[in-house]
């Protein structure tokens, strides 16, 4: 992958860290955006503890990728990898800007930031997209509406996305996961030291434990630098079995 370039949006969070340690890994010039890069300090820290990414300052996603672009006039690998901090509310009772704020974070944010990137990707010779989604639509529950149905569009905006590029020969996929370790949504506190929260995760995903940032970060080499470009528009399950029908009793 020598001089290929890969953008991975919101570097900090959810996906984000096992995407750039695997790209970079994978031998791409990786680009890091975050919304948390617009605090010197914080940004200064990300450049100290990450020495061999580059950083951007921009964060409308036409600012984002036209400053990507600049770096090297190419760009091989997209990474749109959002999260938003999920509010679970009753529909009778959610705030509707909740919803709004949650649907421009996982919805509005990565289809600007496509929009943006097509004429760039479609006028090299490859390119690749990957989106890090969500797998927790496939068993709804009370109160989830909000962060089901961003989630919901975003699955779908990959579908749509991977109709549009694949004549350019660009796949264009999502990981979903559940269950993945990250502070984002599964945090060491809860999930990892706090013994009840370990039980909870071992009674409900079937794999017994929370996946690994390494373990995501595979699948974002594997799609990053696969030759390959029949696979399109697949929403990849990455959910350790999830869900799964509850053990009867004998």
């Amino acid at each position: 992958m020598r001089n290929a370039v890969a953008l991975v949006a919101n570097a900090r969070e959810f996906a984000g860290p096992p995407a750039v340690r695997a790209l970079h890994a994978a031998g791409f010039q990786v680009l890091a955006h975050d919304v948390a890069f617009t605090d010197p300090v914080t940004a200064d820290q990300y450049r100290a503890e990450h020495p061999e990414v580059l950083i951007l300052a921009a964060q409308t996603p036409s600012e984002i990728i036209t400053a990507a672009w600049a770096v090297a006039e190419r760009l091989d690998v997209l990474v749109s990898n959002d999260a938003y901090p999920p509010v679970h509310s009753p529909i009778a009772t959610a705030a509707v800007d909740d919803l709004r704020a949650t649907l421009e974070r996982l919805v509005v944010f990565p289809f600007a930031l496509a929009q943006a990137a097509i004429p760039k990707l479609t006028s090299q010779a490859t390119a690749r997209v990957i989106m890090i989604t969500s797998n927790r639509t496939r068993l709804p529950f009370p109160g989830g509406a909000i962060p089901d149905a961003a989630r919901a569009g975003a699955n779908a905006l990959v579908k749509s996305l991977s109709l549009e590029l694949a004549p350019f020969g660009i796949p264009v996929n999502a990981i979903a996961p559940n269950y993945l370790y990250s502070e984002t949504y599964y945090p060491r506190a809860r999930f990892l030291d706090d013994p009840a929260g370990r039980a909870f995760i071992a009674q409900t995903v079937p794999v017994g434990r929370l996946a690994q940032p390494e373990e995501i970060g595979e699948l974002v080499r594997y799609l990053a630098t696969m030759q390959g470009t029949f696979m399109t528009g697949a929403i990849i399950d990455f959910s350790g079995g999830w869900p799964a029908a509850p053990v009867r009793p004998q």
